[in-house]
């Protein structure tokens, strides 16, 4: 069983590196934090119990809820629960949550903050004496109330105090607040004794009093009816009131204890979603004035928030038990469309789950199994909570509740991704249990089989498991001394390790098989570490320990066995000469778990001390170690050795961090005796969609030119450019055949010319010869834009507007305009050649055009001394910089080609 430590403190702890070495001593210089690992992410954090906001961008016309996961929120799209944005860590946790249509407002402790774009800090309010616990924007102004009965109207740029107001909380105890709609400057305001009040927060009056229904108000919400307002109390009656009127039109009655949100349609029909603490929720029908249906168990606990999104049958509803969820409203009720949640109570084991490291297992306090993926929570799997008998659940025979149906949490599990889609591929067990457990990874569900020995008794427990490399069998110890083992695909009991009558006098610690299934080690409370042959089940040899042993861990690629000591230090020991090799001290509380690197090299130790520890097998030493906020109680090196995750108390996430010896050299030494670790902040989310922007005018735009220096291409396609002097062809390959003409159809009556004689008329060649309609160029008295703007661009030397319309134009039309230049044009056009080699922009365009113009023109440019001018210097200008590029071009390839055949 864990148990709950204080979290490390911020000063440095002392702690020593190796064994036998004295203690810290305080007042050192301390360490920038932990040379190999740095925090990357969280996995499976979702919300907590402070009520969700829901906002609408303009720009994005998408729905965004956000939610709260202690000191930081997270921004998720409504259409895929996709996260997109985390805001800025804040020095306490958040306790009130609110959002307009640019900014969202947190509270922490006394302090309000007003985050832009979901992530920076842009205001802060001061002004509370003490924990703001209520939240309310109203157009350029913010309300906010604390627990003692304040309430301060803030100017939203200015953060300035624009009014005070107390309430004594012994009459008049806020606890909700709400702004009616189409009542202007009004808030109302609703307390613990049951009355309510509408004030006028620009006056400073109160405008009515409300008496109330003698129970104490928990939930203020606008229905989509003007003037009425849903009131949800503590003893779990509901009441839609006019306060135009002060009149109660109907009430409902809820029996699961207080209203916990509420939450109206608006697109259109009749419906309120009332919420509970059990987290039940419940849908009223407004106009029957009845309920229609009810979701049991929507979430493990009371339901913070609920909120209907506007014009759309989706409900988003969070909770404490760190989901978030949206349903779809349908005829007979609601349905779950999407959902994110985690560990509803903090995980204790982690294990990576496969040989590429994308998936890690977790078992938390709550009871379920679930998979989280390195790569995108889409990927993520819930493989459930177990249930003692399956079979009899869902006959529904037993006659028991349905938390007693549930199996307790799990202690400690493994898992063998050989044989996962052929039968159950993950063994568990559980807290006070003699059964373990198995399941199905690939069907997401609980296993058919629950195993135990024969000779075990019930009142024993299963405390370690393990499964073989191949995936058929699964070893399993109990704290009667036993150890068994079963078959995967059958279920069966195909053996026991003993001695005697047992394989060890006191309760097993551990099992494992090395990858060949020849040996099988176990580990007792008895201080003994024992050695058997797999297929034989008999004892070959056994290693006197001198503590005893909590957990072990193997590497079987290497045959190194890692054993835990209630003494505070690790013990390696080698499978093949069965000696123990290495020995580390300097732990100060249990050691939690532990994990090897891919390579065996590493030994990563967690353990109540708060301290994060790397022992580096070859030389014996520590060569890494940092303290984090809170006790660490599980690890897993990923099988690709990318990253580290880590479990911690208090905390329901999965901590990734990043193995920075795979993304650069790190210079890895021994830690020396007095080294003393200083603290690494726990790593947050990281969004995973595109990144969402709420200021329109807060776009980043590239500059045409980074450096003057620099050569740069157009963003045009190739063939823009490239196919300009090979136009001729190109028409004359794609120039289509002409299709066979039908004969023309013969008439009736054939024509004859008058005359004595009959005679018949034959059509003369030219009849049938149509007149062209196509006018050539030269027929047009008039110029093309692009030589208009080209002139006007000598005199005043500036051609970004004629570049620019040849830049819209395709091949075909800049093909045209260069060849039906003039003399003066052409001068004009080199001249724009000139300016577009000395800015560097364009470069490839240049080139192109350049081309086609002497190969239209070479030979009336060749007569005209001005012109030859032009391209004499244009040709001294493109040689200097080839000259450049070429010089960058060579050292390039020559650094690429030593790279590629000097043996580094």
């Amino acid at each position: 069983m864990l148990v709950a430590v204080p979290r490390a403190p911020g000063a440095a702890r002392a702690i020593s590196g190796k064994s036998g070495k004295s203690p810290l001593k305080h007042g050192m210089t301390s360490h920038g934090g932990s040379a190999l690992f740095s925090g990357f992410r969280v996995l499976g954090l979702y919300s907590n119990h402070v009520p969700h906001a829901l906002r609408y961008h303009q720009k994005h016309r998408e729905f965004y809820v956000l939610t709260s996961v202690g000191k930081c929120f997270h921004t998720f799209n409504v259409s895929r629960l996709g996260i997109v944005s985390v805001g800025n860590s804040l020095s306490e946790d958040i306790s009130c949550l609110a959002a307009d249509r640019m900014l969202v407002f947190t509270s922490s402790g006394r302090d309000i903050s007003a985050f832009a774009r979901s992530k920076e800090v842009v205001h802060r309010y001061h002004g509370h004496q003490q924990e703001v616990r209520l939240l309310l924007p109203l157009g350029d102004q913010l309300v906010s109330a604390d627990v003692s009965g304040d309430v301060i109207v803030w100017d939203v740029q200015s953060a300035e105090i624009y009014l005070r107001l107390h309430f004594d909380p012994a009459t008049f105890d806020l606890s909700a607040m709400m702004h009616p709609s189409t009542f202007l400057n009004k808030v109302l305001l609703g307390s613990r004794q049951g009355p309510l009040q509408l004030w006028n927060v620009k006056t400073s009056k109160l405008v009515f009093s409300f008496p109330g229904w003698s129970c104490g108000v928990t939930v203020l919400e606008q229905s989509p009816a003007v003037d009425v307002v849903g009131v949800g109390t503590a003893t779990g009656r509901i009441f839609m009131h006019n306060i135009r009127l002060d009149e109660t039109l109907m009430s409902f009655t809820q029996d699961w204890g207080p209203i916990t949100a509420l939450a109206f349609r608006t697109d259109g029909a009749p419906v309120m979603a009332s919420c509970s603490p059990q987290g039940h929720i419940a849908f009223w029908d407004l106009a029957r004035q009845q309920m229609t249906s009810q979701l049991s168990h929507a979430h493990r606990g009371a339901v913070a928030g609920a909120t209907f999104v506007h014009g759309e049958p989706l409900l988003v509803t969070n909770g404490g038990d760190n989901a978030l969820r949206v349903w779809l409203m349908e005829e007979g009720g609601a349905r779950l469309l999407r959902c994110r949640h985690g560990h509803s109570a903090p995980p204790t084991t982690i294990r990576h789950h496969g040989n590429d490291g994308k998936s890690i297992l977790s078992a938390g306090l709550d009871g379920t199994l679930q998979s989280f993926s390195t790569v995108h929570e889409r990927f993520n799997k819930n493989l459930g909570h177990g249930s003692i008998n399956k079979k009899k659940e869902k006959k529904k025979k037993l006659g028991l509740k349905h938390e007693e149906l549930r199996l307790p949490p799990i202690t400690n599990f493994c898992s063998a991704p050989s044989r996962q889609a052929d039968w159950d591929s993950v063994v568990s067990c559980h807290r006070g249990r003699s059964s373990a457990s198995t399941w199905n990874y690939h069907r997401c569900t609980m296993g058919n089989h629950h195993l135990r020995a024969p000779e075990c008794s019930v009142s024993s427990e299963a405390t370690a498991v393990d499964i073989t490399s191949c995936g058929h069998f699964a070893v399993i110890g109990w704290s009667c001394g036993r150890v068994g083992v079963f078959n995967l695909e059958s279920g069966l009991h195909r053996g026991s390790f003993m001695e005697s009558d047992r394989a060890h006098r006191g309760a097993v610690r551990g099992v494992a098989t090395d990858l060949l299934n020849q040996l099988t080690v176990s580990a007792g409370s008895d201080w003994l570490l024992r050695f058997w042959r797999f297929k034989t089940k008999k004892l070959e040899q056994e290693l006197r320990l001198p503590s005893c042993p909590s957990a072990l861990r193997l590497h079987r690629d290497s045959g190194m066995l890692a054993l835990a000591l209630d003494d505070f230090s690790l013990l390696v020991v080698d499978m093949e000469t069965r000696r123990v090799v290495r020995k580390f001290s300097g732990h100060h509380g249990n050691i939690n778990d532990m994990t090897f690197s891919p390579d065996g090299r590493w030994l990563v130790s967690v353990s109540m001390d708060c301290t994060v520890r790397t022992w580096d097998l070859p030389s014996g030493s520590l060569v890494d170690c940092f303290l984090v906020g809170a006790a660490p109680v599980g690890v897993s090196l990923s099988p690709t050795g990318d990253f580290l995750a880590t479990a911690h108390v208090d905390a329901l996430g999965v901590f990734l961090w990043t193995n920075r010896s795979l993304c650069g050299p790190v210079g890895l030494r021994p830690l020396p005796s007095d080294f003393q670790p200083t603290n690494e902040m726990l790593p947050c989310a990281r969004p995973e969609e595109e990144e969402m922007s709420l200021e329109e005018e807060d776009v980043f735009v590239s500059h045409d030119q980074l450096g003057a220096e620099l050569v740069t291409l157009s963003l045009l396609p190739e063939s823009r450019w490239r196919t300009l002097l090979q136009l001729e062809q190109i028409k004359k390959r794609n120039k289509p055949t002409a299709p066979p003409t039908a004969p023309a159809a013969a008439p009736f009556f054939l024509p004859t010319i008058p005359g004595l004689t009959p005679q018949f008329s034959v059509p003369t060649a030219t009849d049938g010869v149509a007149q062209s309609k196509v006018v050539t160029w030269s027929a047009l008295g008039q110029r093309s834009e692009f030589s208009r703007t080209l002139e006007d661009a000598m005199t005043t030397r500036a051609f970004e507007l004629p570049v620019s319309l040849l830049k819209k134009s395709g091949p075909s039309f800049v093909s045209l305009e260069i060849s039906d230049l003039s003399a003066e044009g052409g001068v004009a056009f080199l001249q724009m050649i000139d300016s577009m080699l000395q800015s560097g922009q364009d470069y490839d365009l240049a080139h192109g055009y350049l081309a086609l113009f002497l190969k239209t023109h070479l030979r009336t440019v060749s007569c005209d001394p001005v012109a030859m001018e032009m391209l004499v210097r244009l040709s001294t200008h493109l040689e200097q910089v080839w000259e450049e590029l070429r010089a960058s071009f060579d050292q390039s390839l020559c650094l690429l080609s030593y790279a590629k055949s000097a043996l580094l």
